[in-house]
């Protein structure tokens, strides 16, 4: 089988972080907010819903900023999360140009919710780099649910067996092949290249 398509995860693959705390690791020394109860507040309560499309990032974000931190805007913590989450990993995104350019498409196959998707496919330009962009707010659906990876298929035509898949989460991967896909786990210590199967037209062994 050929494969016509590689599907890539964004955070933790595409997007890599130094410190181990994420993009929060100095919000409350920079914005005075406590990332504990900026997680309990808004994450654990809303992000299901803002993540599935359900309800936008400010309706849920705005009311739990006014209670735990009434002098940040929506607008500034925003900014800060997606700008501090945003940390490329450039060797893979210059392999994948290399495998793009060789006539293959890439796709990113992320869980996001609708702004920062926006953000990726246009602030950071995604979008002259990928060829499509396939996000859980979109899809109604998350990784590692059926719904996602077929859903990904219904709307690129592709089958299933056309597909390659790098994710940092085993379960992620493991979901895609239960599909059909091919896939591998990311570690982030290896190239894509040796992720590849020796089959594939752009591999040079």
């Amino acid at each position: 089988m050929t494969i016509r398509a590689i599907m890539v995860d964004v955070d933790g693959v595409l997007l890599v972080q130094s410190d181990v705390r994420g993009w929060s690791a100095n919000l409350e020394r920079d914005l005075g907010i406590s990332p504990a109860a900026l997680q309990e507040a808004f994450f654990r309560k809303h992000w299901e819903d803002v993540v599935h499309g359900r309800a936008s990032l400010r309706e849920r974000l705005g009311p739990v900023l006014e209670a735990i931190s009434p002098r940040v805007s929506c607008d500034v913590l925003i900014e800060y999360w997606f700008r501090n989450d945003a940390h490329v990993d450039e060797a893979l995104l210059a392999e994948l140009a290399l495998v793009r350019a060789g006539g293959t498409e890439v796709h990113l196959a992320t869980v996001q919710e609708h702004e920062r998707a926006r953000f990726l496919w246009e602030e950071l330009d995604f979008r002259s780099r990928f060829d499509g962009l396939h996000y859980a707010a979109a899809l109604g659906s998350t990784k590692p649910a059926a719904a996602f990876y077929q859903s990904i298929e219904a709307r690129t035509g592709f089958a299933p067996g056309d597909l390659f898949f790098i994710d940092d989460n085993a379960a992620n991967v493991e979901a895609a092949r239960m599909c059909g896909w091919r896939a591998a786990l990311w570690t982030g210590k290896q190239s894509l290249r040796s992720l590849l199967p020796a089959e594939a037209p752009f591999v040079r062994k």
